[in-house]
């Protein structure tokens, strides 16, 4: 096969490992290789990146497992000409051999130019995709504790949905009647337009029920 690239590095990331493999071309034009093992702390990736630099790689591929990656490619990114790839599409390729790692397989396939990269976004639109999907995550758990307060309450034989906003609840007193338990709540617990307490608010709080609300609010 054509060499495309005379030094490169092929990553093959794990939880608490990374292999390196670094292949390039001797004097005499044959590929050689060198195998290193990393952590994936802070300092052994800076390590790793140094180590790189010193043998002059500039290309550096490496599989999109999970999200192992991630901190890998945020500290070698702008330092090197990085290639995320697919697994399964490093697999497709025929004619590896049973004794050769992953990495060692990575760089060879990078020096030859047989890899195809998944797209990464720049940095600045990883970040505001992670704010994005936590943003998202959390409104879906504050509807769920809402729902869950409310069918609590209604247990409790008190219809207030249309009173409640979502909120959390300070004071909890088994006995105590609903309505008066809701109102010694945060005042942004109730709607602006439960100005009293009403018929909707009747009920009678047991000890289950402080207990599930509890559990809901938590």
């Amino acid at each position: 096969m054509d060499i495309i690239y005379t030094s490169c590095c092929g990553l093959d990331v794990h939880k608490r490992s990374i292999q390196a493999c670094v292949r390039h071309l001797d004097k005499r034009g044959r590929a050689k290789e060198e195998v290193r093992t990393f952590g994936t702390m802070t300092q052994d990736i800076l390590a790793l990146s140094q180590w790189l630099s010193d043998r002059e790689v500039i290309h550096v591929a490496m599989e999109s497992t999970g999200v192992y990656w991630k901190p890998i490619y945020n500290i070698l990114e702008g330092k090197f000409d990085l290639l995320l790839v697919n697994a399964r599409h490093v697999k497709n390729v025929p004619g590896r051999k049973t004794d050769v790692k992953d990495c060692q397989w990575l760089a060879q396939l990078l020096q030859c130019g047989l890899l195809r990269g998944s797209f990464v976004p720049d940095k600045a639109q990883r970040e505001l995709r992670e704010l994005t999907r936590h943003r998202t995550q959390l409104t879906h758990e504050m509807s769920a504790v809402a729902n869950r307060i409310h069918e609590v309450l209604e247990d409790a034989n008190s219809n207030q949905r249309p009173l409640l906003a979502p909120a959390r609840c300070q004071t909890l007193v088994p006995g105590l009647e609903v309505g008066a338990l809701l109102f010694r709540c945060r005042p942004s617990c109730l709607d602006e337009r439960a100005s009293k307490p009403s018929a909707a608010l009747v009920g009678l709080a047991t000890l289950a029920f402080a207990s599930g609300l509890v559990i809901a609010g938590a």
